[in-house]
């Protein structure tokens, strides 16, 4: 929301305050002419408006692709008379049922194009933001005005502090709302970083609500320790003292609470920790909404028995809500896919799902290729580059390079998905799903199909029946006597 101010309001603003005294500034000390001098400003403003319009506002009118990345398009600075802004879509609405009449797959995709390739149907760069610590992301931010790409991926990647929150159109992408790419780094040496968690933001995310969809924790590197009102204290990571357990699929369903603080262990992690993962939010089809909440552990490899609590209160029925589920792993052709939802290539994960859907984390050696068949019925499809670059047959072109930090929208239409990386490989997370075409609503941190559903999930919240929230620096012996005194009622 606060990007879209900012792009809709904020960012025209002082564009046009700085143009004027251009003018101004121009007519006075230059004595150019009134009128040569309206046609320059007219020209810098539209130049200006789409070298740095964000992504989300201009639109190609024949793909209905969104074509310009946030904040410098080279391709643009080429064409600056050339192009058309044809809508907005923070000004677009549609009522849900034409929302769910256009989404239908029998009357909008040609039948010839059934078996074809999937392809890109538009890319967009969401803005990353500056986080754990923010002075490493300000500084990555500085120098992402001079330097490309490529380089600022791999300094982010060393240094961390920056999260990129994609969010997605929730009608459009259904059943996925949202995939946040967080990379931190947390040094033992950082004086700063003391004062901050003490007095500015905690290193994590303490206790908050949940309803409505189901969120997928997914660690690259370090971990996280979870705790909520249902009395399961754990941890998982990609890190050795994490056994195995990288990934965490909760389903927050009626409501409850739960605390996500990062694993940060210098004894281990060395006086650098460094924190990446994904978070995924993934919708609940409207007749599950309000099932009971659970969760469960995604883990590959081998286990050692250590390094994971679970259920720790004391109830005959804890261990129904929680689950430990191993993760398929593919290598082959040069690439490995994590399977941590869905199938591919014959394999399955046994992770139970509300809705058809495939979530795959692909890496992929240089030059080499990866492919699938994607089922009929998965319409919708989302890749986010992790890292390096991949070719993706386009809509406009043959193939076309997608670049770290990227994220595609693949067409509806096609059922065969082809990726060849390029010389510096590529790693990318893959969505895969079918739509549920229902409405959805969201706000903060709640989802569901109408805005009274909306109201009566915070009012359920703040009458305590999700659990009532608990400070974050309770040792476990304090949070679960507290949980024990106030937990979810739909446990």
């Amino acid at each position: 929301i606060s990007q879209r101010i900012a792009s809709c309001f904020l960012l025209p603003v002082l564009k046009l305050s700085y143009s004027y005294y251009f003018i101004l500034k121009m007519i006075r000390t230059l004595r150019v002419s009134r009128p040569v001098s309206f046609c320059l400003f007219w020209w810098w403003w539209c130049s200006f408006l789409l070298i740095f319009t964000p992504s989300s506002l201009v639109k190609n009118t024949r793909t209905d692709a969104f074509l310009v990345p946030a904040w410098g398009n080279v391709a643009a600075r080429n064409r600056l008379t050339t192009f058309t802004i044809t809508s907005h879509r923070l000004f677009m609405s549609q009522s849900s049922a034409e929302i769910q009449e256009s989404q239908r797959p029998q009357n909008s995709i040609p039948s010839s194009t059934v078996h074809s390739l999937k392809r890109i149907a538009s890319v967009q760069k969401y803005a990353r933001l500056p986080v754990w610590p923010a002075w490493n992301g300000a500084a990555l931010f500085l120098l992402s005005r001079i330097l490309p790409n490529s380089i600022i991926a791999k300094l982010e990647e060393t240094f961390g502090g920056r999260v990129c929150p994609n969010f997605f159109q929730g009608d459009t992408t259904s059943p996925f709302i949202m995939l946040v790419h967080h990379v931190h780094s947390f040094a033992s040496f950082d004086l700063l970083r003391f004062f901050q968690k003490q007095f500015i933001l905690p290193e994590g995310f303490p206790a908050h609500p949940h309803r409505g969809f189901i969120t997928l924790t997914y660690c690259i590197k370090g971990g996280m320790r979870h705790r909520d009102s249902l009395g399961h204290l754990q941890k998982y990571g990609a890190e050795a003292r994490h056994d195995g357990c990288t990934a965490q699929w909760l389903v927050a369903g009626a409501g409850m609470l739960h605390e996500e603080m990062w694993d940060i262990d210098h004894a281990t992690d060395g006086a650098i920790s460094k924190q990446e993962l994904f978070q995924l939010w993934i919708n609940l089809p409207a007749q599950f909404k309000m099932t009971n909440p659970r969760l469960s552990l995604l883990r590959s490899g081998s286990s050692n028995g250590n390094g994971v609590t679970n259920n720790v209160m004391e109830e005959e029925d804890s261990t129904k809500s929680t689950s430990i589920v191993e993760i398929p792993i593919v290598e082959k052709n040069g690439s490995k896919t994590v399977i941590l939802v869905g199938e591919y290539d014959g394999i399955v994960s046994k992770l139970d799902t509300f809705s058809p859907m495939s979530v795959f984390h692909v890496q992929m050696e240089a030059n080499a290729s990866w492919s699938m068949k994607c089922p009929k019925s998965f319409q919708t499809a989302l890749l986010y580059m992790r890292a390096g670059s991949a070719l993706i047959p386009s809509e406009d072109t043959d193939k076309q390079s997608v670049e770290a930090h990227q994220t595609v929208t693949l067409s509806s239409y096609g059922e065969n998905l082809c990726i060849n990386s390029e010389q510096n490989g590529a790693d990318f997370m893959l969505l895969l799903g079918e739509p549920l075409f229902e409405p959805v609503q969201a706000r903060g941190s709640m989802v569901m199909n109408t805005w009274d559903e909306i109201d009566s999930a915070y009012t359920d919240y703040a009458s305590g029946k999700m659990g009532i929230a608990w400070d974050h620096q309770l040792t476990n012996e304090e949070w679960l006597s507290y949980v024990k005194e106030a937990p979810s009622m739909y446990k």
